[in-house]
């Protein structure tokens, strides 16, 4: 599967998903790095087939309006560690893989994996 993480996730998250196959990519990768704009990540994603994963609320706007980005996992844990972070994705890793295979848009919570269809 392919990601594009965005600037306000660690980028230990993009080196575990590398470690687990994945082809992903941070924002700070990008020419303009975390200056990236959202209309630069989505287009990006399209282009690529890539999930953004953020905790911008403002990415489930343009889905719904724009369908783009190509699909979103949204990070709605609010504050936590890193380490935490991390441990969320490792856990939840399996469901969020197959329910991006199925959902344009699928937001993991602290406690929860919701799949928005």
């Amino acid at each position: 599967m392919k990601f594009l993480v965005d600037a306000q996730l660690p980028l230990q998250l993009v080196r575990w998903m590398r470690g687990q196959g994945h082809d992903a990519v941070h924002t700070k990768d990008l020419p303009e790095g975390n200056r990236t704009e959202d209309q630069e990540i989505n287009r990006i994603s399209q282009r690529e087939e890539r999930t953004v994963v953020t905790k911008d609320a403002d990415f489930v706007d343009t889905l719904l309006l724009q369908q783009t980005p190509h699909r979103l996992l949204l990070i709605s844990t609010g504050n936590i560690s890193n380490a935490e972070l991390l441990k969320l994705v490792e856990d939840n890793h399996d469901s969020i893989v197959s329910a991006l295979q199925h959902a344009a848009f699928v937001e993991l919570g602290q406690s929860s994996l919701i799949v928005h269809r």
